[in-house]
């Protein structure tokens, strides 16, 4: 993208506290869709090309860390500082599981073959639940060495991947033996680590570096010096030479993959991002702020058809907007956007 360029992201309204954590479906039938997680307690499903609202999970009682989709957007889960993690009906919005902890959940993750969830958190510990028997009694992973930030899965649900609030590297565990085969280094704890879409990379942000490793051999492919903090990276899903990283300063910065510069900078955040994510197909992507806004920035130049569109999707109180053909069979079973409200939270 040009760097004289201004973008005009499409911004979405309604969370009303700080937006900490974004997940893009796989394209499905349907199309794809975008799940954040926020501190106002209710994570949102909105339509992941348009950014139209489609509805709340409402349940948690406290700030919701971590949310994801499975493969078919069937389901979502959610970790919440209320020392739940939840599983949901991504068509009606009803909760299928809530899963009780010890202490707060910061992290949560489908496996690819969508039967089993990954939390992690405060307590140190990675547990594993069987989504078709959640009855049964739960797996426990070794000990996490710390307080659990990130969790994920991958070498098709053989390996959990997982980094810690309070101490630097990404552990990898056998999930086997449940026990740590190897360690990526990092000199400060990771905060964001997204698995690439071809299981190539591991994208990770540490303090104000950006690393990938080699997905298979866990060696360090690249390592970029980005200009602030950053809480968060991502990598170009299809062709994979660009990624994205947001922290700090507020901005949403472009880079080149091979060489590591700056090719665009997204100015409209009025707080620190906390999170930002490729959409599956790479043309757009999102990012999440203490603004308590999502903005969803075109990869490359708009079209007209876009360029028309109105730059806000919002999910504010009293509004359901609803205006695309593919999603009508989400919507349509989703009972708290046929209520046509998100409540708000005290």
């Amino acid at each position: 993208m040009d760097k004289k360029k201004i973008a005009v992201p499409l911004v979405c309204h309604g969370h009303s506290r700080p937006v900490v954590d974004l997940f893009y479906s796989p394209v499905t039938l349907d199309g794809f869709f975008l799940i954040s997680a926020s501190k106002d307690s209710s994570p949102m499903l909105r339509n992941g090309e348009t950014g139209d609202w489609i509805g709340t999970f409402e349940g948690h009682k406290g700030a919701v860390w971590s949310v994801c989709l499975d493969t078919n957007a069937l389901r979502a889960a959610s970790g919440s500082a209320d020392f739940t993690a939840k599983v949901w009906n991504a068509l009606t919005g009803d909760i299928l599981h809530s899963f009780e902890h010890k202490h707060i959940v910061r992290a949560c993750a489908f496996s690819e073959d969508t039967r089993l969830l990954l939390t992690g958190g405060i307590e140190k510990v990675l547990r594993i639940y069987d989504l078709n028997r959640p009855e049964a009694p739960l797996r426990e992973v070794d000990k996490s060495p710390g307080s659990v930030r990130t969790v994920s899965w991958m070498h098709s649900d053989q390996t959990l991947l997982s980094s810690c609030t309070d101490m630097g590297g990404v552990r990898l565990w056998d999930v086997r033996s449940g026990k740590i085969v190897q360690t990526l280094e990092t000199k400060s704890p990771v905060t964001s680590a997204e698995v690439s879409q071809d299981g190539r990379y591991i994208t990770t942000a540490d303090g104000a570096t950006v690393k990938f490793w080699d997905a298979d051999h866990f060696g360090l492919v690249k390592s970029y010096n980005m200009p602030c903090t950053v809480e968060s990276a991502s990598l170009e899903p299809k062709y994979g030479n660009k990624f994205i990283a947001g922290g700090e300063d507020m901005w949403v910065r472009v880079f080149d993959f091979h060489t590591g510069d700056e090719t665009a900078c997204n100015k409209g955040h009025h707080g620190p991002v906390h999170c930002v994510r490729f959409s599956p197909g790479g043309e757009s992507y999102a990012s999440g702020s203490e603004d308590g806004t999502i903005r969803i920035w075109q990869t490359g130049p708009l079209t007209d058809h876009e360029e028309t569109k109105s730059h806000a999707a919002n999910g504010s109180v009293g509004k359901v907007k609803v205006s695309v053909e593919e999603v009508s069979r989400k919507i349509g079973g989703f009972h708290i956007a046929e209520e046509g409200k998100t409540k708000e939270k005290e």
